[in-house]
């Protein structure tokens, strides 16, 4: 049965491909085998996921883990973003997260309703960054930037970033973004991290350059923030 509900699901899927949209997207995910990418455009995809979301047969297909196709994995991230119980969400959701391999799937999950849920959820988000799962690990970082920035914002937070050790590109990456973000939202309290080098070289580094690249940093920042580079 469940088996049937995926190949159904590749089907309508491979009738809303767009072969020159798959071949630009699938340069953009080195890790993913472009022969996994179907190529649907992300509006496209969500129109789709909207519709299949009401029926009975999108929960069976979320139960198909792992799912073949790239296309799959964001159509399942769409779902959960459609999951309107908080509790059900958080076991759906970790039922999923690894298998998410690539950046592209684990920064489509917004998961709006961890809004009215912030506390609890900052629990799980302190347990994902300690995974040993790459695409865990950002989707953590990435639900602190997302959600724990502005009025909700502690300067621990910024510490369990800086403090996370990898060797992943797609980690590092994100926290460089974290803390380019943090420093156009909380820029007196970001700093120090940059000014007394809390970060290694790439993400210190990486991180002020995205800054540099931010219209949220004022003009007189970003010439500061160019003197703190480190040198190799």
């Amino acid at each position: 049965m469940k088996e049937d509900i995926a190949v159904k699901v590749q089907k309508q899927l491979f009738e809303l491909q767009d072969l020159k949209y798959r071949d630009f997207h699938a340069k953009l995910m080195p890790t993913i085998d472009k022969e996994k990418v179907i190529g649907v455009r992300t509006p496209v995809l969500r129109s789709y996921a909207k519709q299949f979301g009401k029926t009975e047969e999108a929960k069976e297909f979320m139960k198909v883990l792992p799912h073949k196709y790239y296309e799959e994995n964001n159509l399942h991230g769409m779902l959960l973003e459609q999951i309107k119980d908080y509790d059900e969400l958080i076991i759906e959701l970790e039922k999923f997260l690894p298998h998410i391999d690539n950046w592209a799937t684990c920064d489509l999950l917004s998961l709006r309703i961890v809004k009215k849920n912030l506390e609890d959820f900052l629990e799980k988000i302190n347990k994902y960054i300690k995974s040993d799962q790459p695409y865990t690990i950002r989707f953590g970082i990435s639900m602190l930037m997302k959600h724990y920035l502005d009025d909700n914002f502690k300067i621990e937070y910024a510490n369990k970033v800086a403090g996370v050790q990898s060797e992943e590109y797609y980690v590092n990456m994100m926290r460089a973004w974290y803390f380019a973000t943090a420093l156009a939202k909380q820029y007196d309290s970001i700093i120090p991290f940059i000014e007394e080098k809390k970060l290694d070289v790439w993400t210190h580094n990486k991180a002020i350059q995205k800054s540099i690249e931010s219209y949220r940093i004022t003009p007189e920042q970003k010439e500061y923030l160019r003197t703190l580079k480190i040198k190799r």
